[in-house]
């Protein structure tokens, strides 16, 4: 058989099926689904992967595992090479290479989407499992746009990605198919735009402008709370679009139930869909996505330093970026090495802040509006009727004894309240403990809760 002639495509295809019915569907789109055969020769399957990092966790984690399935598949041994980006130079048929040359002659690249941020893509969305489920949602929305989960809101805390797999909707979409009107805007500047069509008596613009698209992505829908002119007219617009089988994904940064001043019925629009969630990254994908950063950025960062920052790090995504991009920033600017010692040195801060702790003010806030049956935006809100009031206090005592958060910074998670409120409140928990023999017990309660929670987290 000649070198060039060798196929071991169908063996590699049910190699893949082996290892999907071995481990969790969120673990093999992490990854494999960014690895492609590219061809093979006598004993030997090459593949493509985008990244060291995936070559590296891929050989590690299933190479012993794979290898063996080809073996029982083929009844000899294949090795496995890999590739990294696609730059190896693969064979290819003259058929697949005049397919190549059609398709970039019929169809040249289409020119950016002007409202999205071509950053933000699929490709680079670091699937885990904590955001898997919204992951695949939203590219099943991408490929086939109001078929498939219309509406969509995808809600969550600051940092976790909701803006980028929103864009990365739009973004794929804006590739794949010709001719799709996508608009994508911030609850805050679709409000901006509707009040300065009511003083331009311009309205009829603004409907048709959003009435007519193909997709609409709105970001940060909690903004609409108490607008409700503007939640009137995102009503209307809502179901012009549903009736016409368009698109529609909301994202949020909480469950559209907890959104005290919004209407019923657009609530219950909201609701209507698919709604996913989006919680902070385990180890394994901060790890992840500090690797895939480096990658891009093509820094030199050792292997225990990337484990120093996901270990610390257990917030957000953006908490991540930001702790990468002040070593690369030390490294560029006094051109030193990056070793764990200077890391440590470096980010000791970021590691010594009180939000990198399972136990955040969001942690008690959720702990004891459950214990009093309220949601954690009644603590937040400005409501001071005793069976909010009470609780609140409750939890501004809490989040004192279990953090080292400034009175300032409390008041600031608790809807914005000064730091007085907050010494007010630990002052009157104190007096009350004094007085009422239950309340010490209640308290103890909730530290233990709220700390169960974080380590659940």
């Amino acid at each position: 058989m000649d070198k060039g002639d060798w196929d071991y495509s169908v063996f590699w295809k049910e190699a893949m099926n082996h290892i999907r019915s071995d481990i969790s569907e969120q673990e093999f789109v992490m990854w494999f689904n960014n690895i492609d055969y590219a061809g093979a020769k006598e004993s030997e399957i090459t593949l493509t992967v985008p990244s060291s990092f995936y070559r590296d966790q891929v050989k590690q984690r299933y190479l012993p595992r794979i290898e063996q399935i080809l073996l029982d598949l083929a009844g000899t041994k294949i090795s496995l090479s890999f590739v990294v980006n696609q730059q190896a130079v693969v064979k290819q048929t003259s058929r697949e290479k005049s397919e190549v040359k059609k398709k970039k002659v019929e169809k040249p690249p289409k020119a950016h989407h002007p409202q999205l941020r071509a950053a933000y893509t699929f490709n680079n969305f670091v699937i885990g499992e904590n955001n898997s489920f919204a992951a695949n949602a939203s590219i099943a929305i991408a490929k086939n746009p109001g078929k498939a989960y219309n509406p969509c809101l995808i809600y969550g805390g600051v940092g976790l990605g909701k803006t980028h797999l929103i864009q990365s909707i739009g973004n794929s979409a804006h590739t794949d198919f010709d001719s799709i009107k996508i608009e994508y805007i911030t609850a805050e500047t679709f409000t901006n735009e509707f009040i300065q069509s009511i003083r331009n008596q311009s309205t009829h613009k603004f409907k048709n402008k959003y009435r007519t698209v193909d997709i609409l992505l709105i970001d940060d829908i909690h903004f609409l709370q108490n607008k409700n002119e503007t939640q009137e007219e995102l009503f209307h617009t809502f179901n012009a679009l549903y009736d016409a089988n368009k698109q529609m994904v909301f994202t949020c940064d909480r469950p559209v139930s907890e959104l005290k001043h919004l209407s019923s019925r657009l609530r219950s629009r909201f609701e209507r869909g698919l709604n996913v969630d989006l919680q902070p990254p385990s180890y394994e994908t901060r790890f992840a996505i500090l690797r895939q950063k480096i990658d891009e950025k093509e820094v030199a960062i050792p292997q225990e330093v990337i484990e120093l920052i996901a270990r610390n790090v257990t917030t957000n995504v953006r908490d991540l970026e930001s702790a990468l991009t002040k070593l690369i920033a030390y490294a560029d600017l006094v051109n030193k090495q990056i070793t764990l010692e200077v890391a440590q040195q470096l980010l000791r801060d970021i590691f010594s802040n009180p939000r990198q702790s399972n136990i955040t003010i969001e942690v008690i806030q959720r702990t004891v509006a459950d214990y009093f049956g309220l949601s954690h935006n009644d603590l937040r809100g400005r409501k001071r009727t005793n069976a909010i009031a009470f609780p609140r206090q409750i939890a501004m005592f809490i989040a004192r004894e279990l953090t080292e958060y400034s009175t300032t910074e409390v008041g600031r998670e608790f809807g914005g309240r000064d730091h007085t409120t907050v010494m007010h409140a630990c002052q009157k928990i104190e007096e009350r403990k004094r007085t009422d023999p239950t309340l010490e017990p209640t308290i103890q309660h909730l530290i233990r809760e709220a700390k169960e929670f974080g380590t659940k987290g």
